[in-house]
């Protein structure tokens, strides 16, 4: 059972760092940079593929609203592209209560949605390990890789020990890569195409690229200010 448990823990992992998951963490992390925006989403999808695993029997892959994810993405692009085109304003801790239940909400809804197949995989190993300890430990690897990627978003948008100058630029590019991504999520969702295969090496390169992006701002930082 240890063997299996650290696969699905791996699996858990992988799938934190699907492409579609970093739209969605990243895209909230413009408009709200909180360090928990990706914890709070791997949680709400953690949340369905437990309850996945505990109804797996009687549900099996029937389970799930397909043509929801669509609008989602298509609302996460909206969002950013209204963010993108306004001025840009200094990040406050005040936020609205939709803003910081929506990572949870749009993670939960987003699995109920789109049962890809680490979900699959991992469902189809019930049979050996409890579901309930099945459903935490992949949802404790997901939530470790969203969890991360959420906090890289949140510092380089708040500009934490950044150049300023940078810092706005690299939030641009992110901004315009969560629309680009989201548009594609949304876009392959109503044509019914599935991009399962590409979410995983596309989401090391989002992920990549955010590291890179909070590196690069980094760099402007000669003796603790500003070069």
């Amino acid at each position: 059972m240890t063997l299996t448990l650290a696969l699905v823990f791996a699996l858990g992992l992988r799938h934190g760092l699907d492409a579609d998951h970093l739209a969605a963490i990243d895209g909230f992390a413009r408009l709200r940079p909180s360090r928990w925006t990706g914890v709070l989403f791997g949680l709400g999808h953690g949340l369905v593929v437990t309850v996945l695993a505990l109804l797996v029997g009687d549900l099996g892959e029937g389970f799930g609203l397909d043509g929801l994810a669509p609008y989602l993405f298509l609302g996460v692009a909206g969002l950013n592209l209204w963010r993108l085109s306004r001025p840009a304003a200094p990040h406050t801790h005040r936020s609205s209560p939709l803003l910081t239940a929506g990572p949870f909400v749009v993670g939960l809804l987003l699995a109920v949605g789109m049962e890809t197949s680490s979900q699959l995989a991992a469902l189809s190993l019930a049979h050996s390990v409890p579901p309930l300890l099945l459903g935490l430990t992949f949802t404790l690897g997901m939530v470790l890789a969203d969890g991360f990627d959420g906090l890289l978003a949140a510092q380089l948008q708040r500009g934490r020990n950044a150049d300023p100058r940078r810092s706005a630029l690299a939030s641009r590019a992110m901004g315009w890569m969560v629309v680009g991504l989201s548009m594609l999520f949304a876009l392959s969702g109503f044509a019914a195409v599935d991009l399962g295969g590409v979410a995983g090496p596309l989401g090391l390169v989002v992920f990549g690229a955010l590291v890179a992006l909070r590196v690069w701002s980094r760099l402007g930082i000669r003796g603790g200010q500003p070069a």
